[in-house]
C-alpha cells in the first residue's frame, strides 16, 4: 500500500496546504503550527472496529513490537483511544480516516508510542525500589524535513495524556548564540560550512552538558529547571538563542525526554574519506569529536529515520521556511535556503552512511530493513540496549 509522499518540512510538515487551524503549543513551549492537511477531503468510507483491527495488525512495526493478534485485540480500547486523540490533536475527523491518515496513526505513531513505553519499562526495572529513577532519554536522528518533530510532538502529547511526564528538546536548541556564531565565522573565515549554523562546531557543547545533567536529575517533584529554546526567525532566518525569560520550564519527576536533531549520532569518520567528500569539512570532523559525550552518552534508546537521497531536505527546507512566513514570522528566501541547505549535504553525504551501517556509537547494528515491493526506500531503525534494529520501511508511511 504505498502512500503519496508531500514535500514538507516544518515539523508539522506531512500535514500543509491551504487549510488553516489554530496553533498548538506543547508544555514544552515548543510551537507546533499552523497544523495543516494535505489528506484528501472527500470522506473515506467509515471503518468498524474489526476493519480497523485488522489495519492495525497489518502494520509493519507489529510483529518486530511482538504482538500478536491477540495481545492487539485485548487492548484494541487503548489503540482506539490514542487514535481519538491524535485525530483531535491534528484535527482530522476521526469518523472518516483516509488511509494515509490511518497508516500514519496505527502504523507509525501508535506503535513507536509502544515501543517507547517497552523501553521505559526496561529501562526502569534496571533501578532498585528505592532508587530515584532518572527520564529515559531517547533520541531521534533524521535529516530536516522527515518528520521527526512532528513525531515527537505526537509522542510527547501521547505521554501527557497518559499521566507521564515528559520533555522535549532539540540539538536546535544548543545553537550558538547569533554572536558566538558571528565569531566562529570570523575564526574560520572561507569555510561555508560554519559560516552560518548547523554543522559541528556551531553548538554550545557545555550547554548541552549543563542542560541534559539537570534534566537527567528531575526524579522528585518540585524540582524544576527551564530547557534553552532557540528561534531560528530571528535576524531574517539566520536565527539567535532565545531570551531566557522566554524558555519552558520543566518538573519533576520526568518519565521520558524525547531528544531531536539532525546530526544526533553523526561519529568522526577518517581525514582522508572527510576531504573526498569536502575539504572543509575537515574542521567539522575535527569538531565533532566533542559530540558524543555533549549529546549522544546521554542517550539509551535511539530512533534514525533513513532517507534515500540527502538532496530531497532541499524542498523540505523550502516548505519550512515558507510555512514559517505564513505563520507571520520572517524566514529566509528561496534563494538563501539553497545556499543554507547546501552547507548541510557534505555532511550528510559524509556521515550518514556510517550512521546507517553501524547505528549510533556504542550500539551493534545488523541490516534487516524491510522490504515493500523490492524497494528499500527511507526506513525508521530503532536501537534499543541489547537488541538489534527495528526498522519500518517508509513505502508504507508518509515519513515527509
Amino acid at each position: 500500500m504505498l502512500l503519496q509522499s508531500s514535500n514538507s518540512g516544518s515539523g508539522c510538515s506531512w500535514m500543509q496546504d491551504d487549510s488553516t487551524c489554530h496553533d498548538t503549543v506543547t508544555n514544552n513551549g515548543r510551537r507546533q503550527g499552523p497544523l495543516y492537511s494535505v489528506f484528501p477531503t472527500t470522506p473515506a468510507e467509515v471503518s468498524s472496529i474489526q476493519d480497523l483491527f485488522e489495519f492495525i495488525c497489518s502494520g509493519p512495526l507489529i510483529n518486530k513490537l511482538g504482538l500478536t493478534p491477540e495481545m492487539v485485540s485485548e487492548s484494541i480500547d487503548k489503540w482506539l483511544e490514542y487514535g481519538l486523540r491524535l485525530c483531535r490533536l491534528f484535527q482530522v475527523n476521526e469518523l472518516y480516516l483516509t488511509i494515509p491518515q490511518k497508516a500514519r496513526f496505527y502504523h507509525y505513531y501508535i506503535p513507536v508510542f509502544l515501543w517507547c513505553e517497552q523501553q521505559i519499562s526496561h529501562h526502569m526495572s534496571t533501578f532498585k525500589d528505592e532508587e530515584d529513577i532518572p527520564p529515559l532519554m531517547i533520541g531521534f536522528s533524521a535529516p530536516q524535513g522527515c518528520g521527526k518533530t512532528t513525531l515527537v510532538f505526537a509522542l510527547d502529547y501521547l505521554f501527557r495524556i497518559t499521566g507521564r511526564k515528559c520533555a522535549t528538546i532539540s540539538i536546535d536548541d544548543f545553537y550558538l548564540t547569533a554572536e558566538d556564531q558571528a565569531k566562529l565565522r570570523e575564526n574560520n573565515p572561507g569555510n561555508a560550512l560554519l559560516e552560518l549554523r548547523g554543522n559541528a562546531g556551531s553548538h554550545d557543547l557545555s550547554l548541552s552538558v549543563e542542560t541534559l545533567t539537570t534534566i537527567g536529575k528531575l526524579t522528585k517533584e518540585g524540582v524544576k529547571m527551564k530547557l534553552p529554546r532557540y528561534d531560528k526567525s530571528a535576524y531574517n532566518g539566520r536565527g539567535d538563542r532565545s531570551d531566557p525569560s522566554t524558555w519552558p520550564e520543566v518538573e519533576g519527576p520526568l518519565t521520558v525526554v524525547l531528544f531531536e536533531g539532525w546530526m544526533l549520532g553523526f561519529k568522526p569518520i577518517p581525514v582522508e574519506v572527510v576531504k573526498a567528500v569536502d575539504p572543509q569539512l575537515e574542521t567539522v570532523n575535527k569538531n565533532l569529536e566533542a559530540y558524543y559525550d555533549a549529546w549522544d552518552k546521554f542517550i539509551k534508546a535511539w530512533i534514525v529515520i533513513k532517507i534515500k537521497d540527502p538532496s530531497c531536505v532541499y524542498q523540505w527546507r523550502l516548505q519550512a521556511e515558507i510555512a514559517m512566513r505564513a505563520d507571520g514570522k520572517p524566514g529566509m528566501s528561496d534563494e538563501e535556503v539553497m545556499d543554507f541547505v547546501s552547507r548541510y549535504l557534505p555532511a550528510y553525504n559524509a556521515y550518514l552512511p556510517a550512521l546507517y551501517s553501524e547505528g549510533p556509537k556504542g550500539w551493534k547494528v545488523t541490516d534487516s530493513y524491510l522490504k515493500v515491493r523490492g524497494t528499500l526506500s527511507p526506513s525508521v531503525s530503532f536501537w534499543s540496549a541489547g537488541e538489534g534494529p527495528l526498522n519500518h520501511n517508509a513505502d508504507t508511511l508518509l515519513l515527509r
